[in-house]
């Protein structure tokens, strides 16, 4: 009998309609599915449902671990559907739905023409547009789609001239990633060059562009990523958009524009409007008009009406711009040299508009488009034979993008003036280090091809469907039952106790996203980012304050909220993880450069902080999204990341206390590699690439380290080891006990509980074991073990899943009531200042007014959050 596992959607009821297709990963516990072939999906009546399917990762058997799974364009989505694994079933056995159309991909020396069924895009491979020609049904809708940015040479509060220079993005690659039957994926590369020959032969912003085509679709999804390669002294950004030109053949009164507003609002006009006029054409002319309709034939109109149309004004422009999450723009004009007339305006815009007239049009939506900000929906030459419809990414209309440096170094030359500054304001300044050479971003696009002017109703819905797409997933129940990403559990509060900390954990969640909106974390490179601690005189953020002010991953935020998705399913909590991993992922790594590879630590800017390291970059963060999603940027970000054992060459993540700074030399011999977060990232790097990809040379350093961390004497106490990396193993003949608060923070105990239940390596789980027990012991059981007692013992919430994962493994329940002594020892901060009982748990924390806020941090949230998820996994039945 095939094993058959249900999936739903994630907010909820079905939507009415998936125009572009759906795509989404999921697990198979170890040695039940042997590979991507046997998985079918049907529909909760039980009949079939065109899929395609394919490996995300795999077991160290061999059998498929994830799968990303694909279906088409539907209709009438069911509200559930059940992926069933069957190897003894043909591959055919399932045939396709029979109104299916695949998507079929046709290439030639020069483009590639992907076809769903509804719509064709016609792709060229090199030039200056992303795609030729976009059509449905036969019918040309867009035209040389383009990417432009605008480069500004100064600000104006600056001496002398400020001059703008126009650039169009260049593709020089272009790769068919995948092709259907069901889903197709062409990927893009290249760079912005200048458009005036006069400018030189400069180019900047690489950029990445993948187009998702999906079976019967009537939509495509466009993921835009690119690189920030300017210098940020005299390079301003003034704006970064995607163009498109719609053909309009259709007379001025039948051509329609559409631009969602707040909460669903829509701008419904026509180019020449018929409404409103002193001489009435006819009711049906002006219903029909208003609804996108054609109108009836112009003889059938009142003549004063007909006999005066060139007297009518046609407004061939319009402008949406959303320059704060506040506050949009509305505005309209007959034609350039011609004034602007203001429509409306409103709080938070879609990020919808759409060209169209009776033979069909273009609709783009940009997602995240308000919280984005400075955002800017454009058309021009509505009037005309071709309009031109511009969704900018970054507003031509709002101050330049300026990424300088926010202080002049404050005289820190040395290394000892840095740590001095570390000292007063917790930011780890360096010269030169707060540069943002290297930084991303990523944003997500819905390009909609329609064969007329669609109902506003329906319009709406594909708004909300680009801001909010479709998903569907496995049940927290399910993913927890096939053993991935170690020790958590799903929700329960079938006890007093669980029921009080499960509201204390709901309680944080709601208060960050609330924070969020109170504090309007939104905008081009923080939007997904949280706030690291809180300023209680001046009762905000402290935003401005070094190393407090954005988190940038610090304490494991990201995996807080990834396994608090995990156990409840919330689609809140997954739209909330989602946007950091966005962010965390592109923002606050480096992807070219001297530091590609490494990320910053918290500061005021995402790039400011001196400290580049693998804590921050750690695939431990990104791994979650790309398997529930099977997103293939994500996966971009993880393949980076392979040889980041390579950074240590560069960039020593201890140069400032390192002892022996003076005389260590990496390229002399072994590297000194830190076995918590430096460890513990590259172990997370490892092991994701060896289950994506069956690297040799992760596997093998994955295995060959962990190999070697057992045969240490004092195995994870030892703190820093020897790194050979032309081997890739560790020296294993250092004798030495030094630990930190810092190791097992960022990431190391989720990746080692993954380890020590994927691996057989006995000596390495004695290790780590060992790790766990003596943290959070006594001195005297410290002194016992290995001869001394241990110092930095900080955290000590956090650190208590340590000793939680060591009483389950040793099923010893005095370490389980240790464990959580020490969870409620640490829980002050999280009370007021209250004593938190074990046994008697305070009841959630009510969000107050902003002088009597909560005192907590995003580390202490995230590790709190971490503990109880872990520690109720692995000693929640001492609270029963």
């Amino acid at each position: 009998m095939a094993d058959s596992t249900p999936i739903r959607w994630i907010d909820g009821p079905a939507p009415t309609e998936i125009s572009g297709g759906c795509t989404w990963g999921m697990p198979f516990a170890r040695g039940t599915v042997p590979g991507a072939e046997a998985l079918r999906v049907t529909d909760s009546s039980g009949a079939p449902v065109s899929s395609q399917a394919w490996p995300l990762a795999t077991w160290p058997d061999g059998s498929l671990k994830w799968a990303g799974i694909a279906l088409p364009a539907l209709s009438s989505p069911a509200d559930t559907f059940v992926v069933t694994s069957d190897a003894g079933t043909p591959a055919d056995a399932s045939p396709p739905a029979s109104d299916l159309t695949p998507v079929t991909v046709t290439e030639s020396a020069d483009t590639l023409t992907v076809d769903t069924g509804v719509l064709r895009m016609v792709i060229n491979r090199s030039g200056s547009t992303l795609f030729s020609n976009l059509s449905r049904d036969g019918a040309t809708v867009a035209r040389d789609a383009r990417l432009v940015s605008l480069l500004q040479d100064g600000t104006p509060e600056e001496a002398g001239t400020v001059r703008r220079d126009a650039f169009t993005g260049q593709v020089s690659a272009v790769v068919l990633e995948q092709s259907g039957p069901v889903r197709a994926v062409v990927r893009l590369e290249g760079t912005h060059r200048p458009d005036a020959p006069a400018d030189g032969k400069r180019e900047w912003l690489p950029f990445v562009v993948r187009f998702y085509f999906h079976a019967n679709a009537r939509s495509v999804r466009m993921v835009h990523s690119f690189i920030w390669d300017g210098d940020a002294e005299r390079d301003f950004l003034a704006g970064l958009g995607v163009r498109f030109s719609v053909p309009l053949e259709a007379e001025l009164h039948n051509r329609h524009i559409r631009i969602a507003g707040a909460d669903g609002g829509f701008l419904v006009e026509a180019v020449r409007g018929l409404t409103g006029l002193r001489r009435d054409p006819g009711a049906e002319v002006r219903k029909a008009q208003i609804a996108g309709r054609a109108t009836p034939s112009e003889q059938t109109w009142n003549p004063e009406v007909s006999g005066r149309l060139q007297l009518i004004p046609a407004w061939g422009d319009y402008t949406l711009s959303q320059l704060s999450a506040d506050g949009f723009e509305l505005r309209k004009r007959t034609a350039p040299g011609h004034g602007w007339v203001g429509i409306s305006g409103g709080t938070r815009a879609a990020g919808f508009c759409s060209v169209s007239d009776t033979r069909g049009g273009l609709g783009v939506g940009v997602r995240d488009f308000w919280q984005s900000h400075p955002g800017q929906l454009d058309i021009r030459g509505a009037a005309c034979s071709a309009a031109t419809l511009t969704a900018w990414l970054y507003s031509p209309e709002a101050q330049p993008m300026d990424l300088r440096f926010y202080h002049d170094g404050l005289g820190q030359d040395t290394f000892e003036e840095q740590l001095e500054g570390l000292e007063i304001t917790y930011e780890d300044y360096e010269p030169g280090f707060g540069n943002p050479t290297g930084i991303a971003r990523t944003h997500e696009l819905t390009l909609f091809a329609y064969e007329s002017t669609p109902p506003t109703e329906s319009l709406a819905a594909d708004a909300a469907s680009a801001s909010t797409p479709a998903l569907l997933q496995a049940t927290p129940g399910y993913l927890h039952s096939v053993g991935v990403f170690g020790d958590w559990a799903p929700v329960d509060r079938s006890t007093p106790a669980r029921a009080r900390l499960e509201d204390r954990l709901d309680f944080l969640f709601d208060f960050y996203a609330g924070q969020v909106e109170q504090r309007r974390w939104y905008g081009f490179w923080n939007y997904g980012d949280v706030m690291h601690t809180y300023d209680f005189d001046r009762h905000v953020w402290r935003y401005d304050v070094g190393g407090y002010a954005w988190d940038n991953s610090e304490l494991s935020p990201d995996l807080w909220l990834w396994y608090s998705y995990l156990r409840s399913g919330r689609a809140d909590i997954f739209r909330f993880a989602e946007a950091m991993t966005r962010h965390t992922g592109e923002v606050d790594v480096y992807h070219l450069g001297p530091w590609k590879g490494l990320g910053s630590r918290h500061n005021v800017q995402h790039w400011g902080c001196s400290a580049k390291q693998l804590r921050i970059s750690t695939p431990a963060y990104r791994r979650f999204y790309y398997y529930l999603t099977a997103d293939e940027r994500t996966g971009d970000l993880l393949t980076e990341l392979v040889d980041s054992d390579q950074n240590f060459l560069g960039l020593d993540p201890v140069r400032k206390v390192r002892p022996d700074a003076d005389t260590y030399r990496p390229n002399r011999g072994a590297l000194g590699v830190g076995l918590g977060t430096d460890w513990g990232s590259l172990a997370a790097t490892w092991l994701t690439d060896w289950e994506r990809t069956d690297n040799p040379r992760s596997r093998d350093r994955l295995l060959g380290t962990m190999a070697d961390i057992g045969t240490l004497k004092y195995g994870f106490l030892t703190g820093e080891a020897l790194y050979d990396l032309d081997k890739g193993r560790f020296d294993t003949g250092r004798e030495q006990i030094s630990v930190s608060h810092l190791s097992a923070v960022f990431g190391l105990v989720e990746i080692c509980s993954e380890l020590v239940d994927l691996v057989d390596d006995p000596q390495f789980e004695r290790a780590w074991l060992q790790y766990c027990r003596l943290f959070l012991a006594t001195k005297e059981e410290q002194v016992a073990a290995v001869g001394q007692a241990l110092e930095g013992i900080y955290l000590t919430q956090a650190h208590s899943r340590l000793t939680a994962y060591a009483a389950a493994r040793l099923q010893d329940r005095d370490l389980a009531a240790r464990a959580w002594e020490a969870f409620a020892e640490g829980g002050e901060h999280l009370n007021h200042g209250s004593a938190f009982s074990l046994r008697q748990i305070e009841p959630p924390l009510v969000l107050q007014p902003v002088a009597e806020a909560p005192t907590v941090s995003t580390n202490d949230t995230a590790q709190f959050g971490l503990a109880v998820i872990q520690n109720l996994a692995l000693v929640g039945s001492y609270l029963e």
